[in-house]
């Protein structure tokens, strides 16, 4: 039998899910992890698991893309015979993807129980797949990880029991200060790309609801190019392979101030989000790196499932209207001395404390 079974698919599960991991290392804690293949970069995946310091997957289940019906399917298929063979008491999700969807209803009917990290979440739009992913799961879920006090908030609104919730802080905290010492020393990315000494923009722009709409992809690029020109930064895009497939396919060029590069390894990015000037971004965890890192970021979307990173300052939704996006740039620059409002860095221990396993990590505040 098995303490917990983490299951994960995408590269945000494993920089989040990692420091939970290496909690139960610290406590002597029996784990198997269940990798989806969500993201189906072998080389990239096997990148993260080294730098974070993790065992290869016990499972792998390679699903890659597909439909969000088949992708889900197969992946469910896949985790109940992982449970099954490994007999966790405790299954763990995190965040709101087709893994978490497959992880939360495999355990849902398994003689297991169900732990959702990174619970509460919510941008209220439910056109979103992961809107829909992450209420499914708190649902699911017999024990609900709240990053804040505003996501413990809405799950009671949701009706779910005070006592199924722990507000354990962020794990992305625990993440970043693990590794952001070690990025700096390592990570040869700013002279790689040329930016040693260069002010510039970091963005990220993925989302199917972005990229997938000429209309809306075009339009962020668009703003990017605006808010480049202002500055007179040159705005750095790692390019998930979904980006790039759909600018073939509607036949877009980049425009001069983007300058597309190839996806970074978490080192390499944790790294030149760290070192730029701004962030433009339509990634929930994104936003969550640029406050706590302290960087101004723009959120190239409608809605946040992120508001404590608006409250504090430290974030803006801009939409994808090129004219707004150059308006949000300009009064994001120069922002910051916000309060990281995602904890303190021990959320991984106090994530374990509240599973009925018998673990001894140091202690931590309560």
């Amino acid at each position: 039998m098995t303490d917990v079974a983490f299951v994960l698919g995408t590269r945000p599960e494993i920089i989040k899910l990692a420091p939970v991991v290496q909690a139960c290392e610290r406590a002597d804690l029996e784990y198997a992890i269940v990798h989806t293949g969500q993201h189906y970069s072998d080389s990239l995946d096997s990148v993260f698991f080294d730098q974070l310091d993790l065992p290869d997957p016990d499972y792998d289940l390679a699903v890659g893309s597909g439909s969000h019906g088949k992708q889900t399917a197969e992946m469910l298929v896949g985790v109940e015979r992982a449970v099954t063979e490994t007999e966790p008491a405790v299954v763990l999700v995190q965040g709101d993807t087709n893994s978490v969807l497959a992880g939360a209803l495999a355990a849902s009917k398994m003689d297991t129980e169900l732990g959702h990290v990174e619970a509460g979440l919510r941008s209220f739009d439910r056109g979103m797949p992961e809107e829909t992913n992450r209420v499914l799961a708190d649902h699911a879920a017999d024990y609900h990880f709240a990053p804040t006090d505003r996501s413990k908030g809405y799950l009671l609104r949701e009706g779910i029991s005070k006592f199924r919730i722990t507000v354990t802080g962020n794990t992305v905290v625990d993440a970043i200060e693990r590794n952001l010492d070690i990025a700096r020393e390592k990570s040869t990315v700013l002279a790689d790309l040329g930016l040693d000494g260069s002010r510039f923009f970091l963005m990220t722009a993925h989302r199917a609801e972005n990229v997938d709409d000429e209309e809306r992809f075009e339009g962020l690029l668009a703003g990017a190019q605006r808010a480049g020109d202002a500055h007179d930064v040159d705005v750095i895009y790692p390019m998930h392979p979904r980006s790039r497939n759909r600018l073939e396919e509607f036949g877009i060029d980049l425009p001069p101030r983007v300058r597309g590069v190839e996806p970074l390894e978490y080192l390499d990015f944790l790294q030149a989000t760290a070192s730029a000037d701004l962030v433009l971004t339509d990634s929930g965890g994104v936003q969550e790196e640029a406050c706590i890192l302290g960087v101004p970021c723009v959120t190239m979307r409608d809605n946040t499932e992120r508001p404590e990173t608006v409250d504090v300052g430290a974030n803006r939704l801009s939409s994808c209207d090129p004219a707004r996006i150059e308006r949000s740039v300009a009064a994001m620059i120069g922002a910051g001395g916000w309060e990281n409002p995602f904890g303190d860095g021990d959320a991984a221990d106090r994530i374990l404390r509240a599973l009925p396993l018998d673990p001894e990590p140091e202690e931590v505040p309560q």
